[in-house]
């Protein structure tokens, strides 16, 4: 609906014409938290009842996972909201993206109303976490570094690693190891590293 008050007007259903279609509202008066609207169909003239009330917060079980590291937690959403793989959302001054939604049946569901999920995950996708190979002639050593997704790799350049030059020799993508070109970190699985000559 568009304006709740008298004199307003919006979409709703209207049970007379069995579809959606303008209405008008004749009266209007706060009830439960929400409105109780009497609206007249400007298709076919009849006049009914709509009531109108916010939707009930519910709490979904979240397992969250911070690289290796994963917790539970409980993660509140509007009880109509529909909740997709993919989506963001913030907690604890964290992004996280959902990446499993599970039904009552423990069936994985790419897209489900969150009053129906019974479990979700979710990945932290504000922080990348990158594998990096330190080889300094016969020595190498491997670690990992913290950086934003967007942040751009090239090979070639110079880093500080460890109050330490290194100079990028190759990047590994996870499909494939380049020793040229550049790459966003939310691609990357591993950064080599050498001591620049």
């Amino acid at each position: 609906m568009g304006s709740m008050d008298a004199g307003g007007y919006g979409i709703a259903h209207c049970p007379n014409c069995s579809t959606e279609f303008e209405h008008d509202v004749i009266k209007s008066k706060p009830k439960g938290g929400g409105r109780d609207l009497l609206v007249k169909c400007q298709n076919c003239g009849s006049v009914h009842n709509i009531s109108l009330r916010p939707p009930k917060a519910i709490l979904i079980k979240t397992t969250l996972s911070d690289g290796k590291n994963s917790s539970p937690a409980e993660i509140e959403s509007d009880e109509d909201e529909r909740i997709s793989t993919g989506d963001v959302f913030e907690h604890g001054g964290v992004s996280w993206r959902i990446t499993r939604i599970d039904d009552s049946g423990s069936k994985d569901n790419e897209s489900m109303v969150a009053s129906e999920i019974l479990a979700m995950w979710a990945t932290r996708c504000d922080v990348t976490s990158i594998g990096i190979t330190l080889t300094d002639g016969e020595y190498s050593k491997s670690t990992k570094i913290e950086c934003e997704p967007e942040r751009v790799f090239s090979c070639g350049t110079i880093m500080m690693i460890e109050g330490r030059k290194w100079r990028i020799r190759g990047i590994h993508t996870g499909k494939g190891r380049t020793l040229t070109g550049s790459r966003r970190a939310s691609q990357i699985k591993r950064i080599y590293l050498h001591k620049p000559s």
